[in-house]
């Protein structure tokens, strides 16, 4: 007899409460330790395996010589004999390996072989901790190799899916495994780079999260903790070895070769995604050749797709199970034929399609950044962009993203910029687009811009923003800024405003600016400043 989704939920929560407090408690694993037992995960193992006949969890030799710990589902009503579509998922960064057990329950009820694993270097998998490095995506195939040799599963219909980390790895392993038909990657990364980088500057509390999560659950390799010591020094000399480094862990590095597979890729993401922004997403799909969906939605890094994890409805998972179902059993299910770009706006809650990205936006609102302003770098104006996971899901749950008092910003630490009260509701889709001359007293700075939606009591509510960095420009003489903001689906009310706020620090970024520094920002007449709004009319 199956257990209720009462008792499911109920297990997953208290393994993932003792998963925590284990790794609180016990602190990193060893570092010469092959294999941590966390005491509380190998109890819960045994509780889940008592209540589910159906669920096996075994050891999976991975690439190296390392064992990987997995778990196994198998449809209840296999028939020997029988092949099966089989689904990989990897886990997600320092999460254990019973991370998809809800969900892969769900999809061995639904006709698949699911075998999720934990990445190497995490809990009780061997190795160090690569970072999607190419000994993960050798992990990925040899357990591929393992569920053919060992399951059910039929050979021509392999997939792969997984949050965050486990989305990465599912990308990249596409471009090197041809067996791979289908891929859902939630919460993930197409551009390394271009996600804890973005505009040159560092996000500190995006990879210090990480670094601090990996060090606490696994074992980050030599070359992980030397990446990560430099990145949060801002060391450049060190600053070319990061980004081959990154571009090794980036699926758009190996685009050709995903195009060249012809996997079926799905790819969600959440609006206000701490560690992996939405615009690279957004940007790496575009180049997709084979069927493609792209989905964004209001929430954080992995918030979309995390109650879902927990057995609640999700409409994340959903989609991804009607994604598997066409591509990988061949169901007539229409999810082909839907538009393939689904945006969930983060005003109305209400989904939106579009044939493409490029044509989500129908229209441009111009704001003019005239005149000049200067501003004293090396002080917090009150504009930023909130606080990791804590300002997006505020923003998710209860539309509250961060604010500020725009008449209150001190102008001696914020440039401030303002359109005219519009008339009517303006629905921002898309990517803001910001350009502007910039003047500095230094040869390196962080600048940091801001839209905000402004009512009429001057408070501004965050629509997006981005960061921005130089290095080697000399002092006194000018130089063009061009900046994407992080894309976006926000409502802007009829009667209200849009303002632009650059200053130079942000809780969230690392900011190169040098004691007394100074930014000046103009608009030259034969190259105006300006930030281009995308609107859908």
């Amino acid at each position: 007899m199956s257990p209720s989704r009462p008792t499911l939920r109920t297990a997953v929560g208290t393994v993932s409460a003792a998963v925590l407090a284990t790794s609180t408690l016990a602190g990193a694993p060893a570092a010469n330790s092959a294999a941590p037992s966390p005491t509380a995960v190998a109890a819960t193992q045994q509780q889940l395996a008592a209540k589910f006949p159906d669920v096996q969890f075994v050891d999976i030799e991975g690439d190296g010589g390392i064992t990987l710990k997995a778990n196994v589902f198998t449809p209840g009503d296999a028939v020997p004999g029988r092949r099966y579509p089989l689904i990989v998922l990897p886990t997600s960064w320092g999460m254990p390996q019973i991370e998809y057990v809800v969900q892969a329950k769900k999809l061995a009820d639904a006709g698949y072989v699911v075998v999720g694993y934990n990445s190497r270097g995490f809990w009780q998998s061997g190795g160090q901790i690569e970072t999607a490095g190419p000994p993960d995506i050798a992990d990925a195939s040899k357990v591929i190799d393992w569920a053919l040799a060992h399951t059910a599963a039929d050979p021509a219909k392999v997939g792969m899916g997984g949050v965050s980390y486990g989305a990465g790895i599912s990308l990249l392993t596409s471009a090197f495994d041809q067996r791979v038909k289908a891929v859902a990657a939630l919460s993930g990364w197409a551009d390394l780079i271009d996600s804890i980088y973005s505009g040159r500057t560092q996000h500190q509390q995006a990879a210090a999260l990480l670094g601090g999560a990996g060090a606490l659950t696994g074992r980050p390799s030599p070359e992980l903790k030397t990446i990560l010591k430099d990145f949060l020094a801002s060391n450049l000399a060190k600053e070319g070895d990061m980004l081959k480094w990154g571009a090794k862990r980036s699926p758009v590095t190996y685009l050709d070769r995903i195009n060249a597979n012809g996997a079926a890729i799905m790819l969600g993401n959440a609006w206000g995604d701490s560690l992996f922004p939405p615009n690279q997403y957004a940007d790496f799909y575009e180049k997709l050749k084979g069927p493609k969906r792209l989905e964004f939605r209001p929430g954080d890094h992995a918030t979309a797709e995390g109650l879902g994890l927990l057995g609640l409805p999700n409409d994340t998972w959903d989609h991804t199970k009607r994604w598997f179902d066409h591509y990988l059993k061949g169901a007539d299910n229409g999810v082909d034929r839907e538009a393939p770009v689904q945006l969930k706006s983060r005003s109305t809650g209400a989904y939106e399609g579009y044939k493409s990205w490029k044509d989500v936006p129908s229209g441009n609102r111009k704001i003019e950044l005239n005149g000049t302003r200067q501003i004293r770098t090396g002080r917090d104006s009150g504009a930023n962009g909130g606080t990791v996971f804590l300002s997006s899901l505020l923003d998710q749950f209860f539309r509250l993203p961060p604010m500020a008092s725009i008449p209150l910003l001190p102008r001696s630490a914020a440039a401030v910029w303002q359109s005219e009260r519009y008339t009517s509701a303006q629905h921002v889709r898309g990517t803001a687009k910001l350009h502007t001359t910039v003047t500095s007293t230094a040869e390196s700075g962080t600048g940091i811009a801001y839209l905000y939606d402004v009512g009429p009591l001057g408070v501004g509510k965050l629509v997006s923003h981005a960061p921005f960095t130089f290095h080697g420009k000399a002092p006194g003489k000018p130089f063009g800024v061009d900046l994407e903001l992080f894309s976006t689906a926000y409502d802007v009310p009829a009667g209200h405003r849009l303002a632009v706020v650059v200053d130079s620090v942000d809780p969230l970024y690392i900011e190169h600016n040098p004691s007394g520094a100074k930014l000046t920002f103009s608009s030259p007449a034969d190259d105006p400043s300006w930030v281009s709004v995308p609107v859908r009319d």
